[in-house]
């Protein structure tokens, strides 16, 4: 009976253990552990039978935490052994033995092998000044193949040490694609040999935007010529391979091509002149689709290709706008002689005539999904980024994709509170929403499912300036993305993996590295209350440790302690902190509360938001805050091609006299004013009476910040209807595509 006791709480002891104790990340599939621990001694000794390239590697890592020795293999500590191949092996499986005489490593590949190296590391780090290891075995294998990080390097460039250093992130948490944005409108960033202008003219501009995009201000200082010579290309992509690591490149066309139309006019469908974009978003200068366009393109990735050798190349393929081939002879001829429907199907001649040619060379393209507008090319991959769909319809026929849906993977939206933030594109992505991801689409059954190749978060740089702020974007994003394609991730216990998130900081501190601390700072969610809305707080911290003020007031150790939600009866602003062992842990938290006659009060939408932009649903239109325009995060909705009709019930007949709503303008980003709002009332929720029209002029003329007198209304049921601007036209930033209207705050006074 003992026996049995002793079994069952060894049992639950490793279990706790394992999902508990062990900081590891990503978190391997099995772990065992068992009675003993290895004592790390002064001096580890290494077999001297190890693959080189990644034991030196490991020994890089660990040269400031261990003092290492290659010794003969029968004294090691450190001991590999290469499985057997077989077919049905993968590459990345590998086995770690921990007992207390040595380590033992067991993989089918070097790759394995590297990747155990890493859980190694992770554990000497954590166990380090214990001295001590626990006894374990661990079998692991990560669930997809393609586990990737993008880099922009056009927008902003970053030197040969620094995409090194983003490698070298890449590596410590098993992620094994980097996506190498190298040619956009604002730069070209890769030597090409056959055309120089490229770089010479291509990788400069004459300005750069400065800070929000609303602002419209720009610094007056020239950038670059910043490009990658073909030598320094080869030595990044052999430095990615000691790592295991698949470097992918991507020339953009036909669209984002503005710095390539710069330096070989005659690509385009309108003569020019045309120079590096100085402003962020889509133009419609587009490489033109003549023959010339493609014996240039083909010339480029032949040279591309003999520097990359990963089986994709990626081509872009995104946010093509068609005003151009739509005013352009040739092109016109073009879709008559091809018989193609239009202009989309002129994008996937494009795309369909590059592929073959990449295909001649025995590579595959993979391409934004906007690839599959007027039909998929034959062999093509789907890089699936403006939702699930692009994912979805490529599986389901039978085309591979990976998936990358801005909401959950776009590393240039938000982490935290838009106000604590440096400047970013938008969007609200913190950490729990990025580990909360499943790359798999529940539409997809298990057959289509073995499509989805795996995942990729991005890096689009227009307001990220240098590498530091390179590594606050990333980290700790990164790490949740790396358990998310490892297959392991777990949701519903994301209280554990952000603890081992936390504790995995102390290696980015000794690495100098600059990460953000959002999961410190105050997190605050409007939620309804039976006086109309509360305000709760939260942190990753002890609830406790909460300070906050009504006043506007900066909290201190000795401002009210949050206990509950906090109740909004009328407008103010709230202010709030961590404090931790008597000191100011977190950023300052602001809130300001505009409290109307709608607030908190229930609300219905006909249609939904886009994922990007619809944190807190519905009710952010009745929450009580009014959205920033400069911070497209937390405080507004978004919706793409779609009209906003809101239904706001009082609970009772109310009067009311005024209503105000605020709507946004960046034609940059594709969004814009609401073309017209009509005001509803009912007493019923079923026969409405429309009691105001407010047209497109009205809406411009106070640019898009509305606020109406009604007259006297007593009414139980309020409804709003918002009408997008529709298809962007022509001379616009993605002109023929579905504009995004923006709304933030129905009030009603």
């Amino acid at each position: 009976m003992t026996r049995i006791l002793l079994a069952v709480l060894l049992v639950i002891s490793n279990i706790v253990f394992s999902q508990n104790t062990l900081n590891l990340i990503p978190y391997p599939q099995n772990v065992q552990l068992s009675e003993g621990s290895f004592i790390i001694p002064e001096v580890f000794k290494l077999s001297n039978d190890l693959p080189k390239n990644e034991t030196g590697y490991f020994k890089k890592r660990l040269s400031s935490v261990l003092k290492l020795q290659d010794s003969k293999q029968t004294e090691a500590q450190l001991v590999y052994t290469q499985l057997p191949k077989n077919t049905t092996e993968n590459k990345e499986f590998y086995s770690l033995i921990i007992n207390s005489r040595q380590i033992r490593i067991q993989s089918y590949t070097q790759q394995g092998y590297f990747l155990a190296l890493q859980t190694l590391i992770q554990l000497f780090d954590e166990y380090k000044s214990a001295g001590k290891i626990p006894a374990m075995k661990i079998e692991d294998q990560p669930k997809f193949a393609w586990r990737g990080m993008h880099l922009d390097v056009c927008r902003h460039f970053f030197t040969v040490d620094e995409v090194k250093q983003y490698i070298d992130y890449l590596a410590m948490y098993k992620l094994n694609t980097f996506h190498w944005h190298l040619t956009d409108d604002q730069g070209w960033r890769i030597e090409i040999k056959k055309y120089p202008k490229l770089t010479q003219i291509g990788s400069k501009r004459k300005e750069s935007m400065i800070g929000a995009y609303v602002d419209n201000t720009f610094d007056g200082k020239p950038y670059g010529p910043y490009f990658y010579t073909q030598e320094q290309i080869k030595d990044v992509v052999k430095y990615a391979q000691e790592r295991h690591i698949t470097v992918v490149p991507e020339i953009e066309m036909p669209g984002h091509a503005l710095a390539a139309l710069s330096a070989y006019p005659e690509l385009a469908c309108t003569k020019g002149p045309f120079e590096s974009a100085t402003k962020w978003g889509v133009f419609d200068d587009v490489f033109c689709p003549k023959e010339e366009t493609f014996t240039f393109l083909e010339n480029v990735l032949d040279e591309v290709i003999q520097l990359f050798p990963s089986q994709y190349i990626h081509i872009g393929g995104d946010e093509c706008p068609k005003t151009r081939w739509k005013e352009c002879t040739h092109c016109q001829e073009l879709i008559k002689k091809n018989n193609l429907k239009d202009e989309h199907g002129l994008q996937s001649y494009f795309i369909q005539r590059i592929e073959k040619y990449i295909n001649s060379k025995g590579r595959k393209i993979i391409g934004w999904d906007e690839i599959l507008e007027g039909g998929l090319a034959p062999n093509a991959a789907v890089m699936s980024w403006t939702g699930v769909n692009g994912g979805i319809e490529a599986a389901k026929a039978k085309h591979f994709a990976v998936m990358t849906p801005g909401a959950y993977c776009y590393f240039d939206h938000y982490q935290g509170d838009p106000q604590t933030e440096p400047n970013a594109f938008g969007g609200f992505t913190p950490l729990n929403k990025v580990y909360s991801y499943n790359p798999i689409p529940a539409e997809l059954n298990a057959e289509q499912a073995k499509y989805i190749m795996g995942v990729q978060a991005n890096l689009w740089t227009e307001y990220i300036l240098d590498f530091k702020q390179v590594q606050y974007m990333i980290f700790p994003r990164l790490m949740a993305l790396a358990e998310v394609g490892w297959g392991t991730s777990d949701p519903e216990n994301y209280k554990n993996f952000k603890n081992r998130v936390i504790n995995h900081f102390k290696i980015l501190d000794r690495m100098n590295i600059n990460y953000a601390k959002s999961i410190y700072n105050i997190s605050g969610k409007v939620i309804p209350s039976n006086n109309g809305i509360a305000y709760e707080l939260s942190t990753s911290q002890h609830s406790n440790g909460i300070r906050y003020t009504l006043d506007g007031t900066v909290p201190t150790l000795h401002s009210k302690v949050y206990q509950e939600p906090v109740s909004i009866p009328n407008s103010l602003m709230i202010k709030s902190a961590y404090f931790e062992d008597g000191q100011l842990k977190s950023a300052v938290s602001s809130q300001q509360f505009t409290v109307s006659k709608s607030t908190g009060k229930k609300i219905t939408l006909e249609q939904q938001p886009s994922e990007n932009y619809s944190f807190g649903g519905a009710f952010t239109l009745v929450d009580g805050i009014i959205g920033n325009v400069k911070q497209l995060g937390k405080t507004w909705l978004g919706f793409q091609g779609k009209d906003v009709t809101a239904t706001i019930d009082f609970g009772q007949k109310t009067a009311f006299s005024e209503i105000y709503f605020n709507t946004l303008e960046n034609k940059g980003s594709w969004i814009h004013l609401a073309k017209s709002a009509k005001i509803f009332v009912s007493d019923d929720n079923n026969t409405f009476k429309i009691i105001k029209e407010i047209g497109k002029e009205d809406i411009q003329n106070t640019k898009g910040k509305i606020r109406v007198n009604l007259g006297t209304q007593n009414a139980r049921y309020l409804k709003v209807i918002i009408e997008n601007a529709g298809i962007i036209p022509a001379g616009n930033p993605g002109a023929d595509s579905s504009a995004w209207l923006f709304v933030d705050e129905i009030g009603v006074n």
